[in-house]
């Protein structure tokens, strides 16, 4: 079944123009909903705005947008005020300048859509994705849909254009935010760290070998609850002894991972690294 576009836009650089249409990337089948009922009748609830104040729901022809400027202070701003904030509408995607892709850390990457061309644009499309290819460099864009401002990157994808949707820089915290805490790294710990690295190393990320266990689990549960079966909850796992000296867990890692029936990765060679290492597969 063809891919059905989510929105069209025109994709510019320079003058030359490109009516393209977008496409979702993914199908999100992680998120497994379950709605809230009345526990007496069965019945759907229906989520209501209560004032504080006045004790009282609030129907939706009594609510107004504000933003709190100060604790519990807001100004109140009407529709009419609220669409003269938005950026206008013109489904278009302007190309400002154009980087290596790998000069755009991957942090800053919000969602990922694919581009096609829209009628009359196949041509200046694959155009563009082959000069994209060519030159090495992708294209840094700004993006005006639904009333808002899009920071984005054009990148090819095979012989076409995937658009990735970027964070401003403002949205993206510090990682000097994190506290990492005061901690020697010893010789003899990292030989045995970069051992057990190589020995689960694989040459390439195999996504499709990976599943979202949880989610089957629920699916399968939910299938039972349908036939009128009982869940019953699975026996929990006694908790683990946590392994304190570092180095032990190092070396007792490496003696389960070295089996001896992995093909071996084309990793790196570290200098006094143990012969002989196995892949044990997992992504890289």
């Amino acid at each position: 079944m063809p891919a059905r576009p989510i929105s069209s836009a025109t994709l510019s650089f320079g003058l030359v123009s490109v009516p393209i249409q977008l496409f979702s990337s993914s199908e999100s089948k992680a998120s497994i909903s379950f709605n809230w009922l009345h526990k007496d009748c069965g019945s759907r609830l229906r989520q209501q705005y209560v004032c504080k104040q006045d004790d009282k729901v609030v129907e939706r022809d009594d609510m107004v947008k504000g933003y709190e400027f100060a604790k519990n202070q807001y100004v109140v701003f009407t529709p009419d005020e609220l669409k003269a904030l938005d950026e206008q509408t013109k489904e278009s995607i302007d190309i400002t300048e154009f980087v290596p892709a790998d000069q755009v850390d991957r942090i800053y990457v919000n969602k990922v859509y694919y581009l096609g061309p829209d009628k009359g644009g196949a041509r200046a499309y694959r155009l563009l994705s082959a000069a994209l290819r060519k030159t090495g460099l992708s294209a840094i864009a700004r993006y005006s849909a639904r009333g808002k401002q899009y920071l984005v990157l054009i990148r090819p994808e095979g012989e076409g254009l995937a658009m990735e949707q970027l964070y401003y820089s403002e949205e993206i915290r510090s990682f000097g935010e994190v506290a990492l805490g005061d901690a020697e790294v010893k010789p003899e710990e990292l030989k045995l760290a970069v051992q057990l690295i190589e020995q689960a190393a694989s040459e390439a990320f195999a996504p499709q070998k990976y599943e979202d266990e949880v989610r089957k689990r629920v699916l399968a549960q939910i299938e039972r609850k349908v036939e009128g079966k009982e869940i019953t909850a699975a026996p929990e796992e006694e908790p683990q002894v946590q392994i304190i000296d570092l180095m032990d867990a190092l070396k007792k890692s490496l003696a389960q991972g070295d089996t001896g029936t992995k093909k071996p990765a084309k990793a790196a060679k570290t200098k006094g690294s143990a012969p002989g290492r196995k892949a044990a597969g997992g992504g890289s």
